[in-house]
């Protein structure tokens, strides 16, 4: 049985008594959160978030690419969230990678090239990392002046998180 029937099944199980259906589109808490994919963290655990309360956003690094924006401009303007939070943790799996170093090792092992994505956002330097997704997010024209933006790490040892200041 592959994963996805094994997924496919625990849903089954899950429909079964699902209640969730009346849920409102807008959060509850009105406030969105990027962060990471890593499979270790359940963010909506760790941060006391039931379903309903806030859009969770994740992709690789937790990085405000266009993409992860997109989606945060669509949380405010469209489903009235007033506050964004933006986690990064230790050990992931993009820090300490050099981004050339990981392009050059995709281009060997699969015989050829590619110029998407353009980038992955390989980073040595967490803190100054979420710094600087706090610093796209909040510098975006679409996104209101007045909107919170505040940046975290999670510790994956600990489970504890550490708000990331702005710097200057």
């Amino acid at each position: 049985m592959s994963v996805a029937d094994e997924l496919l099944a625990a849903n089954e199980i899950f429909a079964r008594s699902f209640n969730l259906g009346d849920l409102n589109v807008r959060p509850r808490r009105h406030a969105a959160v990027l962060a990471c994919m890593d499979s270790r963290i359940l963010f909506e655990h760790c941060l006391g978030l039931r379903p309903g309360d806030a859009h969770m956003i994740r992709n690789a690094g937790g990085i405000a690419t266009d993409d992860a924006i997109r989606s945060l401009i669509v949380s405010h303007h469209l489903l009235d969230t007033q506050e964004f939070i933006i986690i990064n943790h230790t050990d992931c799996g993009l820090l300490k990678v050099k981004e050339y170093e990981l392009r050059a090792k995709l281009t060997e092992k699969m015989g050829t090239g590619a110029s998407e994505p353009a980038h992955f956002y390989a980073f040595d330097d967490l803190e100054a990392n979420v710094r600087q997704q706090v610093h796209r997010v909040k510098s975006h024209p679409w996104i209101p002046k007045n909107i919170p933006v505040r940046g975290f790490i999670y510790d994956v040892k600990t489970g504890r998180l550490k708000e990331v200041g702005e710097r200057g």
